[in-house]
């Protein structure tokens, strides 16, 4: 009887860290960027502002829970693939609550390191 698949090793408390940390610090660029410049702004400049802010956000996330920087970039550009696909759709909402989500799985997978016991650390 061939034995069954094993599940991926995940540090689940970093997981729900990484993505309370990146839900939060992008609603608060969310509303200082948002207070301080015109709506215009975005319309021109949303393609750049969003992705950049979203990769501060994962840096700032990746580095309180001490992850490697290029990891977290790497997860932050895969997990940030639901929100194109919402701008894609016209439903620019509905993609990043989804990146959040799989940006924290990918954080918690990273610090089980790469056999489920050794943390990746920067």
């Amino acid at each position: 009887m061939p034995a069954l698949p094993s599940w991926v090793a995940m540090d689940g408390s970093v997981a729900w860290r990484a993505a309370l940390n990146l839900g939060a610090s992008l609603a608060v660029v969310a509303i200082v960027l948002g207070a301080a410049l015109p709506r215009v702004f975005f319309e021109d400049y949303g393609w750049a502002a969003g992705p950049g802010a979203w990769a501060a956000c994962a840096l700032l996330a990746g580095g309180l829970l001490r992850l490697a920087p290029l990891p977290v970039l790497v997860g932050a550009a895969l997990a940030g693939l639901p929100g194109l696909a919402g701008v894609l759709l016209d439903m620019h909402w509905l993609g990043p609550p989804f990146g959040v989500v799989l940006f924290g799985l990918w954080c918690g997978r990273l610090a089980a390191g790469p056999r489920g016991n050794e943390p990746v650390a920067a």
